[in-house]
């Protein structure tokens, strides 16, 4: 059984390296919040879930809220919506609750999606006044985004943490 204190942990010995990870983990989501690919069928993938999940991958919890909430900023004035932040507080937070807890990292994901999921959608469609098919547009972007990302995240995790170790 964990204790607080073992979810809550960073787990990393601070060097300027691994400041510099986090740093470049908590500022990047923005740089990767201005781009997306929008797919033959409409759907737009958004990339800056990647970082995100890194943060969680390696920072555990607290690195994962930490980067869903300094990665979001850009977003969230380009798109007059601050609940954008607390939305990826959530999922960054989550993810790396589950990674904690020793789940695979796709299954983390979507957990947290999940979490994140009615945050999402009422604040979009209740407080941002979107319209409810615009939001399901979201929703679905989000959802192939997140499995991609967090593949990806995967995969390059171990590699990222040796450079900055």
């Amino acid at each position: 059984m964990y204790s607080y204190r073992d979810v809550f942990d960073f787990n990393v010995k601070w060097t300027w390296k691994t400041v510099s990870l986090m740093v470049l983990l908590a500022l990047l989501p923005n740089l990767l919040g201005m781009y997306s690919y929008t797919t033959s069928f409409g759907l737009r993938i958004h990339f800056f879930q990647y970082l995100i999940f890194l943060a969680a991958i390696i920072y555990g919890p607290t690195g994962g809220l930490i980067s869903g909430a300094f990665g979001s900023i850009w977003t969230a004035i380009a798109l007059h919506n601050p609940y954008i932040l607390v939305g990826n507080i959530i999922l960054g937070f989550f993810v790396g609750f589950f990674l904690r807890l020793k789940w695979n990292i796709i299954i983390a994901v979507l957990a947290a999606y999940l979490i994140q999921l009615p945050w999402l959608w009422l604040t979009d469609v209740y407080l941002v006044n979107m319209p409810v098919n615009a939001v399901n547009m979201v929703v679905a972007a989000l959802f192939v985004s997140n499995i991609i990302w967090a593949a990806g995240a995967m995969v390059t995790a171990k590699y990222v943490k040796n450079i900055f170790s």
